[in-house]
């Protein structure tokens, strides 16, 4: 089965527009940005209109190229009392210490989960996984999971949560000879490598769910880690693009509202 990222993710906005106005307040999320190139500016617009149509505010700080760690770590401080949620968007030029920069943003306002000291909210990925498997009846527990890569965005917060669900995981970087060792052995794949049409389908068995997170561009085209024949062999498959991708931006003001409300409980 092709997985309809775009209709999950529907789903979750029409949801959260009737949080929000539960909530009685519109939420606030912060991006830091430095010097977006034409596909990082392209996403951030995209965030930006989905968050106006659910009723989500978003405050933008762009900064130069040139600027330093101390500088990006001192817009976090900055925005901290005025926002719900705080996205450092990546990547970050190359003179930055990125690791510095992310654990100064508070596990109460980290939307991206990406500092390692954020357990919820789940990362956009992860919870685009969870929202997957919910909606399908996924069985999670006793599974074998092969997750292919080993990024902060999607192999290491995958790994946490499948183990954290019960499964026997097993990460592997794409430099590794024998992927096809892990991945005809798993019952779920999870693709974070970022190299298109890395898994074939000979290195994967018969009913296996594919989750593919592993976009990257290949002649001006988005294409996935999992060769698209792929699906004919898989019980569960998230194309790329219109599976997992649609639904990160969903996950993400999820989380914002989530962390708005954390925030007004504690008060």
């Amino acid at each position: 089965m092709i997985v309809d990222g775009k209709k999950i993710a529907e789903d979750i906005y029409q949801e959260l527009i009737q949080d929000i106005a539960d909530f009685g307040r519109a939420p606030v999320l912060t991006i830091i940005t430095c010097a977006p190139h034409f596909a990082t500016q392209k996403y951030l617009n995209l965030k930006q209109a989905r968050a106006k149509e659910v009723g989500i505010k978003t405050e933008i700080r762009e900064l130069s190229a040139d600027v330093s760690t101390q500088d990006i770590i001192d817009a976090i401080t900055h925005a901290i009392p005025q926002s719900d949620g705080i996205v450092v968007q990546l990547p970050l030029p190359s003179h930055i210490a990125q690791d510095r920069v992310i654990e100064a943003i508070p596990t109460t306002h980290d939307v991206d989960a990406l500092n390692p000291h954020t357990l919820r909210p789940l990362s956009p990925v992860v919870g685009a996984i969870e929202a997957i498997v919910e909606r399908h009846g996924v069985q999670v527990k006793d599974t074998f999971v092969a997750v292919v890569g080993s990024g902060k965005l999607v192999g290491i917060p995958a790994y946490q949560w499948f183990v954290s669900q019960g499964a026997h995981v097993s990460v592997v970087t794409r430099d590794v000879s024998n992927i096809e060792d892990y991945t005809k052995n798993a019952d779920i794949v999870v693709c974070g490598a970022g190299v298109p049409s890395l898994i074939k389908p000979a290195m994967v068995r018969e009913g296996v769910i594919i989750f593919d997170a592993g976009t990257s561009e290949d002649g001006g085209v988005l294409r996935g880690d999992a060769d698209p024949s792929c699906a004919l062999k898989s019980s569960l498959f998230t194309p790329v693009p219109g599976g997992i991708g649609p639904l990160t931006i969903a996950i993400l003001l999820k989380n914002v509202v989530h962390c708005a409300r954390q925030k007004r409980d504690v008060v």
